[in-house]
């Protein structure tokens, strides 16, 4: 399924960009704003883009996670604690992975199509920026559907509801880490239709070996699960369902998921300078 926010014009979105840029700049004409005010500035301008279609994008993002929690109802067996815990961990992360990482592939993949980058690349504004702000906007949208399909989720499965509060650490870290391979899909992709392509498979990816418990998995699939990083952020969530929760194994996935989107979103900033110097 792919969704796209309603986009405006490349010349009005820089525009928007550089007017906010300029009143947010220090006194010194030598030097651009800092990181963090840049991407404040890019974040407003992004949420503020992507308004009018913020509601049918959550529902999209929520209703097909929660479709397959209905879906998957009735075949999992009421004994496995450990499937139907990995099951909702899966559908509620695979929410982010709609938004954070197939809707950014498919934003960055039309921004370069459509020369918006470049405009970006004139404007006194660190690359990184540009990536952070964006994939903190997309980032952002995930969050109801979240909570929604966590909700829903651990009520159909008979899961507690009393460790939801790590919903916020696992989002922000997922979407992070997704977040920064969006960016670098769309960025990196030769045309922004095999950009929709590497989001599409990328999210299917998540789903995958995100519902199938990791012990269930052939060996060699196992391997390739432990390189998506969305994973750690589903392990983290379905341990918060047990009733003996071992709260280092779930920093430690969460500190994953934190190494990989700093270091992805490091790269999208440099797949952005490659971009718009071409």
């Amino acid at each position: 399924m792919t969704t796209q926010a309603s986009s405006s014009p490349a010349t009005s979105a820089a525009g928007a960009v550089a007017a906010a840029v300029a009143s947010a700049r220090t006194p010194s004409p030598e030097q651009g704003p800092g990181l963090a005010v840049a991407t404040q500035v890019v974040l407003r301008q992004q949420l503020a883009r992507a308004r009018v279609a913020r509601v049918p994008l959550l529902f999209v993002a929520s209703f097909q996670s929660i479709g397959i929690l209905l879906l998957l109802r009735g075949v999992v067996d009421e004994g496995s604690t450990t499937t139907r815990q990995q099951v909702v961990a899966g559908a509620t992360v695979l929410v982010v992975a709609f938004v954070a990482l197939n809707l950014l592939a498919q934003r960055f993949g039309a921004m370069r199509a459509a020369g918006a980058l470049d405009y970006y690349g004139t404007l006194p504004v660190p690359p990184a920026a540009v990536v952070l702000g964006t994939a903190a906007a997309y980032a952002a949208f995930a969050v109801p559907g979240t909570v929604v399909t966590a909700v829903v989720g651990a009520l159909l499965y008979d899961l507690p509801l009393g460790r939801l509060w790590i919903l916020a650490p696992v989002a922000l870290l997922a979407g992070a880490s997704l977040a920064g391979v969006g960016a670098l899909m769309g960025l990196l992709a030769p045309k922004p239709e095999l950009a929709t392509v590497g989001g599409q498979l990328g999210m299917s990816l998540v789903l995958f070996l995100g519902i199938i418990p990791g012990s269930r998995l052939p060996v060699v699939v196992r391997a390739l699960r432990a390189a998506v990083p969305s994973t750690y952020a589903t392990d983290a969530l379905a341990r918060t369902f047990r009733p003996d929760v071992r709260w280092t194994d779930v920093g430690i996935d969460l500190l994953v998921c934190l190494a990989v989107g700093v270091l992805s979103l490091a790269l999208g900033g440099w797949a952005l300078r490659r971009a718009t110097r071409r």
